[in-house]
Parts: C-alpha cells; structure tokens; sequence
C-alpha cells in the first residue's frame, strides 16, 4: 500500500482542504480515489496518454477537464512576508512562468503576494517546515477553470507543489494555459540526493548554485557535498588556515560562499550534507599537517586518482585533538544534523609498516586493521556527538560495535545495504546510482532502494532513508559537470520519489525528453556547452557533421577511459570529443526503438525512417573527413566516423535483405559480423551508441 494506516499522508488525501461535495459526488470520488490509491501505475499509463510530462511522477492525479488560460492578470497570494521562503519561491515562479511564456504580468513577480479579489492563484500551508529526515512535504494541487489552489501541510510541500505547477504549463494555438486536475502527492524516500564532488576538479560556485536550483526542479532534497579529498582540501579553514592554504592549489569555498550557499539550498527546501573523508583519501591534509598522517612527509597535492596510501594515524591522541577542533568548526558551520566522514578505500599499508601503529593495536587488542579503523570511527563519532552531529559513512565503516545511530550509505551493492539494515542501521542506497559510470537513465531508474524482490521485512525497509546519485569528478570539469549530471538524474529522482509501481521505461523516456530542456531554464549547461566545446576544438563554426558523429556516440562506459593509453589526472585537458559527448544518446535508444517496433510490424514506412537515417549517418563521414583536416586533436574521431559510416551500410544491407525475404550468402554474414565486432571497440574514448540497433536488424536475420 502506498500509505501506512492514520499516517499524515493518509490523513491528508482523506480530505485535508477539500471543499464539501454532495453525497453522490463524495461516493464518485471516492471511487475514483480508491481506483488510483491501489492502481498508480494505471493513473500513470492513462494520464500520460494525454501528454503531462510531470518528473517525478505523483503518487495520485486526476483529470477533471477544462483548462485554467493563463492571462497577463495572472496573481498569485498567499500572505507571507518578503523574505520567507515561499515568498521567494513564489517570485522565482512568476518569473519563469514569464519568462517561458513571454507574458507581461501585471504583478510584479517581488511584489507583496497578499490575496485579493484578483488572486488566481491560492497557496496555503499550516507550518514552516524542518529540513530534516522525515518532514512533511506532502502537497495538494487542485487546479480549476477559474482559480488555482496549492496547499500543503509544510512550506516545503508548497515548494515541491510549485515545481509540479510549472511542469504542467501547457500551450496550443489559443495561448499558455494549466490543465484542469488534481493532485495529491508526498515522496516515497525522505532522503533523495545528489553528491557532488568538489574535492578531485573544483566546482565553483554557479556550478553547485546551478545544480541545486535543477535539483530542486525534480524535487531531489539533500546535496552530500565531497569536500576533501587526495586531490584537493575545498573548505577555508579558520581554525588551521593551512588546509585550504597548501591544500588547494588556491581553489576553495570561502565560508562566506558556504553560507550563501546553504542559504540558497535552504530556500530550495534542500539540505547539504558534507562530507571530509577520513581516514583514508586524505593527501590534501597531510600537505600543511603532515605529522597527523601515518608515513612521515613531506606531501605533495595528489594529482592521480585512485586508491591512494596516505592515511590518518589513529593511534595517536593529537590525531583527535585537531580533528576535534576542526569538526567543531564545520559543525558551526554546516547546520545539517548528518555530517559524512567517508571512511571508504582505507589502504593499511602505511598501518602494518609503522612500527607505532603495530604497537598500540597490540596494547589495545586490536586484531586488524579493520578493526583499528573502527575504534578510529568510534573516537570520531563522539566528537560528533559532541557537537550534536550524526555520522554518514560509506559502508565499509560497518564494523562489530559500530554504535546503530550511524547512516551507512552502500556504494558496493544491494546485499550491503540489506546485510547493514537487517543490524539495524538506517542506510542509503548509491550503488546502481553511479552516475560518473555514464549508465543510461534506464539501467538507473530501474534500480530501487527497495527492489521488488527485496528480502527486508516491512520494518527493515523503514531503515532504508532513500538515496543519492553520485557525481565524482575525476573525469569531468565545471564545463563538463553538468552533463553528466543532467538528464539522468532526473530519472533518479523520479526512482525515489515517485511510487514504486511507476516503472514504464518508454514512458519515463517521454517525458525525460521534455524535462532535458526545462532543466535548461534552471541554468544547467547541459545542453547548451557541447556546440561551443566543438567550436573550440575545431576553431570553426561549421561543426554540423561533429554534431551528427556526437549524438550518436557516448564515452565509454565504467572507468575504462583509465586504461585506454592516456594517464589522467587532476591536471588532465577535459575538453575533447568524449568530453562533448552526452552520457546518453536519446538519438541511439529513439533508433533502437524504431528498429524493435519495425521488426514486430513490418510497417514500410519505418523501414523508411530507419533507411534515411542509415543513409544520412553514411553520408556525414565524408563531410567530418574534410571538416577535421585542419584540427589534430579532432582526427582521432576519424575511425569512429568510418565505423558509422561501415555499420550504416551493414544496416541498410540487412534491412534490404529483410524487406526482400532473408536471402543471404554466408560470407556477407561473416564480413559484417566482423564489421560490427569491429566498430564494437572503442575510439578515442567513444563508443558508437547506434551500433546495438543495427545489430538488431543483422542479428534477426540469422535466426
């Protein structure tokens, strides 16, 4: 069932705010909420059907017909204060509502938002709310012909209940209008977030201020913030000024910056989380304080990545006192109750070789290094305690006796998660939500918290919190980041928040689709930055057939582009072809589909559809042989260009033999098999993403 018995969701959709219906009236809609209470899955399949693209998915919409037609006397009210963060988050609506539509409202988008006889636009909620684990953020969308109305136990369901507003903006040939509907809506995860790394590449700060106005946009609500790490410590430090100072190459957040930074966050109805990781990953620190480290310095800023040898001392008491003072200091600054410490990829080299380390474990029976890790944590975790902070970490902290009011956060896989759960620890899911991987939106929106095929109890899954898309930096720059993120992210955030049943991929590529460009409006370059690094690399306006080469192609997948011959590091240009490359090809998948649909139907005019784009990804290597001559660092794309135009004729070929009745010579099948093989292999760090729908077409006529 999608609620628990008397809980405030429950509550809420009973008829919290309702008007007062006639009986017969009350027992349709009851009908009709009973019928979308069990079946969302349907709700989703039928109102889909009439083009709301809405990312993530509510938990119950209905149609009620007839449009609200928005007008420039178009006013907004709910009576709260400039300043107030719904305030704002009304004034950021009208001005994109205005924005989107070209409208000229007569209220001005920071004037008072007081109701009066021309409000349209009605917002209610009864409390503020906590940006806390478990908070209310349930809203109601009710929309009519004549008047809106969003109401909400907390202002942060007023948040998440603007979003979706802004999502159901529609257009024809009449003007901008809002369908007429009601919505009824609250998160399946309370815990629904982003990480992004700062530590290895730097993000400035647009960069974070960015990403958090797209997070908020899909109503992901908790950024875990990676600020230290072997390749850079990102925080100013008033306390030891020397961490930033040697620690950063000069590229840190002020604490001024942080602050506004979380102020934004907090006015989004997100929380940040950081995160320091000890004991291991911790080069940066040891640069400015290398006597805390368990190897004797000098250290130097790591520019490789990897699992590196540089790692706190545990056995040593002033290890704690610095670390005591420094977390008091990022406790006053950082207001979330959770702060990470890492804990993740500890190597216990330096450990077994210091002749200290040995000793003190043997003193104090400690058996291994892991177990030397986990009295580490728990000195940690009092410090913590200390300053009223609950510690995250990744899930190799686990240990025997490792108190249970930790949050363990499972990169290694589900039976992590469920091993740390079924001991009674809340967790996090981010394994399968690797997003630096470059999987596709599919591979992530079908993997779950809580699968399923799950074996928790009812209980246990209380303790799953939710989970958290992973952005590590080591490949990608402030150019690059956004990509990588966006769109598939979004399709997380629907996993997360949207019911579990709400699982159709063709569906949630739909509106996927819409969502990529109106996360644009946030200020995300995900879109926009590839035509300019392509200018860049050609020096040349005329990029149409790098175009056609890049939305078919997407960097290899996993960590592979660290063993394809070139070194990386923190240093390392990120400005090539692969770098320009979406994550995901829609142009690939959208083919693939074609392909698979043509198959089950035989209809001609796909087979149509599929010639002329095989013809024209043909034709476009002549013109990027002629486009690249002049630009060295572009002609390592020339084999994977050659390689498209090979498997487009192979296509055209198969498809020819299929329309004809699948009369072929052996040998054709052996060469193109070895064609295909052959474009299957990497080229300068790409793979070509439409070559898995030819093989459909050239697989189906061996059968």
């Amino acid at each position: 069932m999608l609620f628990s018995k008397n809980s405030h969701h429950e509550k809420f959709l009973a008829g919290h705010y309702t008007r007062q219906p006639g009986i017969r009236l009350q027992l349709l809609l009851l009908v009709i909420v009973a019928f979308f209470y069990f079946h969302p899955a349907a709700a989703a399949e039928e109102l889909s059907s009439i083009g709301l693209n809405l990312m993530p998915w509510p938990v119950k919409a209905e149609i009620s017909g007839g449009q609200f037609r928005l007008t420039e006397n178009f006013y907004l009210g709910g009576e709260v204060k400039p300043g107030h963060r719904v305030f704002k988050a009304g004034a950021r609506f009208m001005s994109r509502l205005a924005g989107r539509t070209g409208l000229f409202f007569e209220q001005d988008y920071l004037a008072a938002q007081e109701i009066n006889d021309r409000t349209k636009f009605f917002y209610h909620f009864d409390q503020p709310g906590q940006l806390l684990p478990g908070e209310d953020e349930s809203y109601r969308l009710e929309i009519y012909p004549e008047k809106i109305e969003l109401t909400a136990r907390t202002d942060l369901g007023l948040l998440r209940g603007f979003e979706t507003l802004l999502q159901l903006l529609s257009s024809d040939q009449q003007g901008y209008f809002f369908p007429c509907l009601r919505i009824e809506d609250f998160p399946r995860f309370t815990w629904r977030g982003l990480l992004i790394d700062s530590s290895r590449h730097f993000m400035p700060v647009d960069v974070i201020k960015r990403n958090l106005l797209a997070m908020s946009a899909v109503k992901l609500n908790v950024l875990h913030w990676h600020l230290s790490d072997d390749q850079g410590f990102r925080v100013e430090s008033k306390v030891f000024p020397r961490l930033h100072q040697f620690g950063s190459d000069g590229w840190y957040y002020s604490q001024e910056e942080i602050k506004d930074i979380i102020q934004l966050a907090s006015e989004l109805g997100i929380r940040i989380v950081p995160e320091f990781d000890l004991p291991g990953h911790s080069t940066s620190w040891f640069v400015a304080y290398p006597d805390y480290a368990s190897a004797p310095g000098p250290y130097q800023i790591e520019r490789k990545f990897g699992v590196l040898l540089p790692v706190f001392n545990p056995a040593q008491e002033k290890t704690y006192k610095f670390l005591d003072r420094f977390l008091k200091e990022m406790a006053a600054l950082f207001p979330d109750p959770y702060f990470h410490l890492g804990g993740d990829e500890v190597d216990p080299k330096q450990w077994k070789e210091n002749p200290e380390i040995q000793k003190f474990m043997k003193k104090n029976n400690i058996p291994d290094e892991p177990a030397l890790q986990a009295y580490f944590n728990r000195r940690l975790l009092k410090i913590l305690g200390k300053y009223q902070k609950k510690m995250v970490g990744w899930d190799e902290i686990y240990q025997p006796g490792l108190p249970q009011d930790v949050v363990i956060q499972s990169w290694r896989g589900q039976q992590a998660l469920v091993e740390a759960v079924r001991k009674g620890y809340q967790c996090l899911l981010s394994n399968g939500y690797y997003i630096d991987l470059m999987g596709s939106a599919e591979k992530h929106y079908l993997n779950d918290p809580i699968p399923p095929d799950s074996p928790l109890t009812d209980q246990e899954k209380k303790l799953v919190l939710g989970g958290e898309a992973t952005m590590w930096a080591e490949l990608v720059s402030p150019e690059t980041v956004d990509s990588r993120i966006w769109p598939r992210t979004a399709a997380i955030a629907e996993r997360l928040w949207s019911p579990a049943e709400i699982r159709d991929v063709n569906e949630m590529y739909r509106r996927l689709k819409v969502i990529n460009l109106r996360l644009e409006e946030n200020g995300v370059n995900h879109l926009k930055n590839q035509p300019m690094m392509l200018r860049r690399l050609l020096q040349s306006e005329q990029i149409k057939s790098l175009e056609v080469l890049a939305a078919v192609s997407e960097p290899i997948k996993g960590y592979s582009r660290h063993s394809q011959g070139r070194s990386y590091s923190s240093l390392s240009p990120l400005t090539r072809f692969v770098d320009a490359c979406y994550a995901e090809s829609f142009q690939a998948r959208d083919f693939k589909k074609l392909i698979e649909d043509f198959i089950n139907s035989r209809d001609r005019r796909q087979a149509e559809e599929i010639k002329g784009c095989l013809q024209f990804w043909r034709a476009n290597h002549q013109e990027l042989v002629a486009t690249v001559a002049f630009s060295p660092v572009l002609k390592e794309i020339i084999p994977l260009s050659e390689n498209l135009a090979s498997v487009s004729q192979v296509g055209l070929e198969a498809l020819r033999l299929i329309l004809n009745g699948k009369r072929f010579d052996p040998t054709w099948l052996q060469t193109r098999q070895k064609i295909l093989e052959e474009a299957r292999k990497p080229v300068a760090e790409c793979e070509l993403a439409v070559l898995s729908g030819v093989e459909l077409l050239f697989n189906y006529l061996k059968k």
